[in-house]
């Protein structure tokens, strides 16, 4: 019986093959008629349902009895609720216009700001502090609150002042002044360079702080006036200073990466007990320099250590230091730790600072607008000791540096990069290696997300 299926099978099969060799036409025509066949067929077994307008519908209508008005009403009445809104402190600010801003309408309040000894200097003597306030619906002040930090030197803070101004019980406002610690948190950023270093590091949301701290970090080893090139990548590992939860002021970069012209470049940030601290290579060569590469956070070198025409007097002399140019007021700081040993005004310089290092090591600062140091003060690497001006013979707003070596001027930046490394000792080498490999870790993560950014 099987064989026998199979034969009327094989049949089957050659009959159709020949009917399609010999006759193709007929052949198709019957298959499209069997499928559109099939296709009215589905289509009428669909069209079977029934019509949504044909529904039945019923309207039903029900009396609902409402809340007495009178209830809500005083529940409404009764209903308090509080405005939050934060402004930063302007210039020309009076406690009027602040409060203002912020949606306050209060005149106890406002008097109070203008009088108070401890309110009045931190709001309204602090111009770009920003002020957040809690006010009644009413638009009367509950709670003000403003918050800083405060840094001594080049060290970061570890604490915050909180100025708090709130209305007691009696309707009387009073003040204080609390002390809080800051919490670090960690970021990570990163970016390819496309036009400017700044330029990629604002794209990637890295702040300028931060960004002036990688110059510093691989100022030895990047020449970032001209060795700079587009594609250039770098990635970050840096802290965020947190008062109440807000960020107050960006930290300190934990770890860094550079890869400048194919070379790659990283850092560490490794605190060894007794020391202050410096960066290291993730070998733990030491990439801390005695002297920082320039005595500016933002740097733009107009005259270098040469022969120059003389802006003022027309003839060719050398020039024995390096000019930054840079707004009015821009801040200057020292290149390492000293004492101050001028702090005035000196001929055609004008505003001078002069910091001496030790060993035969001086430190010029000329043309100020301001000095924020004095005579016999200790500085420590980094601190501010004036902003940039235009006293003295000078042209324009800059800075011009000198750097002098037992009484003979030398080229600040050759110094900067010749000055001695601080190293790592063996005790501390495998707490070193444990710290290099978390970070190494975060810094893969930061740079893998900025080639996927980049791939988009």
């Amino acid at each position: 019986m099987k064989n026998t299926w199979i034969t009327a099978g094989e049949q089957l099969v050659t009959r159709a093959a020949h009917a399609l060799e010999h006759h193709p036409r007929q052949v198709t025509a019957l298959l499209a008629a069997v499928l559109l066949c099939g296709g009215g067929g589905a289509f009428a077994v669909a069209s079977l349902g029934p019509d949504p307008a044909a529904l039945p519908v019923r309207q039903i209508l029900e009396n609902v009895q409402p809340l007495p008005l009178a209830e809500q009403s005083e529940a409404l009445d009764t209903w308090e609720f509080n405005l939050y809104r934060s402004e930063a402190v302007r210039p020309t600010d009076t406690a009027e216009s602040l409060l203002g801003r912020l949606g306050v309408n209060d005149a106890a309040a406002a008097a109070f700001l203008r009088q108070d000894v401890t309110a009045r200097p931190q709001v309204l003597g602090a111009p770009g502090r920003l002020v957040h306030v809690e006010a009644t619906d009413n638009r009367e002040l509950r709670r003000l609150t403003v918050r800083w930090t405060t840094v001594e030197g080049n060290q970061l803070p570890t604490t915050f002042k909180r100025l708090v101004v709130e209305r007691q019980d009696g309707g009387q406002f009073a003040s204080r002044i609390e002390t809080a610690p800051l919490a670090a948190s960690l970021r990570v950023g990163s970016g390819t360079i496309s036009s400017s270093l700044f330029g990629a590091a604002d794209e990637a949301g890295i702040p300028d702080a931060i960004t002036v701290q990688m110059v510093d970090i691989f100022a030895g080893e990047i020449d970032f006036h001209r060795r700079l090139r587009v594609g250039d990548r770098f990635a970050l590992v840096y802290e965020t200073l947190e008062a109440d939860g807000e960020p107050m002021r960006t930290g300190r970069v934990l770890s860094a990466e550079f890869i400048n012209v194919g070379r790659r470049l990283e850092a560490l940030w490794f605190r060894e007990p007794g020391t202050n601290g410096g960066y290291f290579d993730f070998q733990g060569r030491s990439l801390e320099r005695a002297f920082l590469a320039s005595p500016m956070e933002v740097t733009r070198i107009t005259s270098g250590f040469s022969m120059r025409m003389h802006p003022i007097l027309n003839t060719w002399r050398a020039h024995k230091g390096v000019d930054y140019g840079a707004p009015t007021g821009a801040p200057v700081r020292t290149v390492a730790d000293g004492i101050v040993d001028f702090s005035g005004q000196m001929s055609g310089y004008g505003n001078v600072v002069k910091i001496n290092h030790g060993k035969g090591d001086i430190t010029l600062y000329a043309h100020l607008s301001r000095i924020d140091v004095r005579v016999g003060q200790p500085v420590q690497r980094g601190q501010r000791i004036g902003g940039v001006g235009s006293t003295g013979w000078a042209t324009g707003p800059h800075l011009h540096f000198e750097f002098h070596q037992n009484g003979i001027q030398r080229d600040p930046l050759e110094v900067a990069r010749n000055s001695k490394a601080i190293e790592l000792s063996p005790q501390a080498r495998p707490q070193f290696d444990v710290a290099a490999r978390a970070m190494r870790t975060q810094l893969v993560a930061a740079a893998s997300a900025n080639l996927v950014a980049s791939a988009r």
